[in-house]
């Protein structure tokens, strides 16, 4: 039986797909012989709570930082990896529809989607610290060693300075000439962006000097066709650099999935 919560999920997710007629992702790009497409197989699987709409993921400390979206239902996360149970969360204020987060030192930065503000928090308390205005929408966050790195539902990542949240400049994600756009969450794997292209299976793995991809991740068919069931799309991408773990899930996704990523 449907819980209320996910009645209420679902009304959202069916008042988004109204709101949101322009974000499609454009398949023509993806056509380009040139650029390998990858497979998967599955490590291990966690749990994982179905009534987070999750927006951003990441590992830090042997534990996932998550932040949650929808306007009411938006949070930030502290979540252990091996039993889904949420160690740790603070709401978002309902004005404020939750997009990607990352962690950087003892702060973490949630974007917003179309308020355009980052909310920056105490990592360890949660505590509001401080907010930083962006033009335009906010999607996806992931950094490198030296910068936040920002994706808006455009073909561009924007580089920022993690101290004031200025865009630095923007890189334009290209496939043989093509722009690619509909990034969503990102995540920085050694070296590369891993972005998921929104509501598709696939993430875009891209050079973040040159914005080219390099290749995509083929992951449809992680969850069974009854698991699909009252799930909205792929997006959580988090990577353990301290034990070399790739995860995977979605949003209202019933488990976590660690993957190692394979030629196909």
């Amino acid at each position: 039986m449907m819980t209320g919560v996910r009645k209420r999920y679902l009304l959202a997710l069916v008042v988004l797909a109204v709101m949101l007629p322009g974000r499609r992702p454009g398949f023509a790009a993806w056509q380009a012989p040139s650029v390998p497409t990858f497979g998967y197989t599955i490590v291990k699987t966690y749990p994982h709570d179905r009534d987070a709409f999750t927006q951003g993921l990441q590992v830090v400390d042997g534990v996932f930082y998550e932040g949650t979206g929808l306007n009411g239902r938006s949070s930030i996360r502290r979540v252990k990896i091996e039993t889904g149970e949420v160690l740790q969360k603070r709401d978002v204020p309902e004005a404020y529809f939750g997009e990607g987060i990352t962690v950087r030192g003892n702060e973490l930065f949630q974007l917003t989607w179309k308020s355009g503000v980052t909310l920056v928090y105490d990592r360890q308390t949660f505590a509001p610290k401080r907010q930083h205005r962006y033009t335009g929408e906010g999607w996806g966050l992931t950094q490198d060693r030296t910068s936040l790195i920002m994706s808006d539902g455009s073909e561009f990542l924007r580089i920022i300075d993690p101290a004031t949240f200025t865009e630095k400049r923007r890189v334009r994600v290209h496939v043989a000439g093509q722009a690619l756009k509909n990034l969503n969450e990102l995540e920085y794997v050694k070296g590369e962006v891993f972005a998921n292209v929104w509501q598709t299976d696939y993430v875009a793995r891209i050079d973040p000097a040159t914005g080219a991809v390099t290749g995509y991740i083929d992951f449809r068919g992680l969850l069974t066709p009854n698991e699909r069931n009252y799930t909205d799309v792929l997006n959580g991408i988090a990577y353990d650099e301290a034990t070399d773990r790739l995860f995977i899930t979605g949003k209202l996704w019933p488990r976590v999935f660690e993957v190692r990523v394979t030629r196909k």
